[in-house]
């Protein structure tokens, strides 16, 4: 797990500069034991500060320190309105205890009368969960969230059609094409913002491009012993822009890449 020195150090570098913090990366942040200090510190640097949990350690303790913590935006994913749905994607997890954790969240923010975290219901529409759309909406009714963001489900090996592609277009990143494959809604053009706006910092400290390098193949170094600046300005960085400005489909983790795509519906 990232530890609160490198975070501290790579936040104060950047605090100049950062307006935008998002606290997470493929894992639930709450299981960090200084994940509220984080957020607090953060927020003494006057950064916004996002997070997306699963909602299964939202216990009333860590509701509490959330809300002290802070922390300008929830996401709460709920990707199903009853357990044999919601089960379907989230493999072994439980609908009740994402509920619980939202009744919690709220709670506490009435309590200390906080106008945070702005709370969210994320839901990934899949074939199996888009005729819940409304039963999503009303939940978020009842618990009183702020609103609900619909997600595009990214599906890897599309090619051959999946049953997580919803039937509606509308809440699909792909279509089938005429000779009956699947295939990706945008264009693939050899340009990409996101390599001049933002990076990833995983668990260990390295630096990757973005969130689609899931598995840290393209990093650019390490924070934990290299100034953020240097490797943002490193030969690596610029050798790795260079080479998706020429061609972009030569790099494995962009073909299933969303740029261009309406992620959010």
């Amino acid at each position: 797990m990232l530890n609160q020195e490198v975070f501290n150090k790579a936040v104060d570098e950047l605090s100049e500069h950062l307006v935008y913090l998002i606290l997470y990366f493929q894992g639930e942040p709450y299981l960090h034991p200084s994940f509220h200090e984080f957020v607090s510190y953060a927020k003494r640097k006057k950064i916004y500060v996002a997070t997306s949990t699963n909602a299964h350690y939202l216990n009333d303790e860590n509701a509490r320190k959330t809300v002290e913590s802070g922390l300008d935006r929830l996401i709460i994913s709920l990707d199903g309105a009853d357990q044999d749905t919601y089960e379907s994607y989230r493999i072994g997890g439980n609908i009740e205890k994402v509920l619980e954790g939202t009744r919690n969240i709220i709670h506490w923010r009435k309590k200390l009368n906080s106008p945070t975290p702005f709370v969210v219901f994320q839901f990934l529409v899949t074939g199996q969960n888009e005729h819940q759309l409304p039963e999503i909406k009303r939940l978020a009714k009842q618990y009183q969230v702020d609103d609900v963001w619909l997600k595009t489900a990214q599906i890897y090996d599309f090619e051959n059609g999946s049953d997580l592609i919803p039937k509606q277009d509308r809440y699909s990143r792909y279509r089938k094409n005429s000779n009956g494959k699947w295939e990706l809604k945008n264009k693939m053009t050899d340009d990409c913002w996101r390599m001049w706006h933002s990076a990833v910092i995983t668990w260990d400290g390295k630096v990757v491009p973005c969130c689609f390098d899931k598995d840290a193949h393209h990093s650019m170094g390490n924070i934990s012993n290299v100034q953020f600046s240097k490797i943002w300005r490193g030969a690596n960085y610029e050798s790795f822009r260079t080479n998706l400005l020429a061609n972009r489909s030569t790099i494995e983790m962009c073909k299933n890449c969303t740029e261009g795509t309406e992620v959010w519906i």
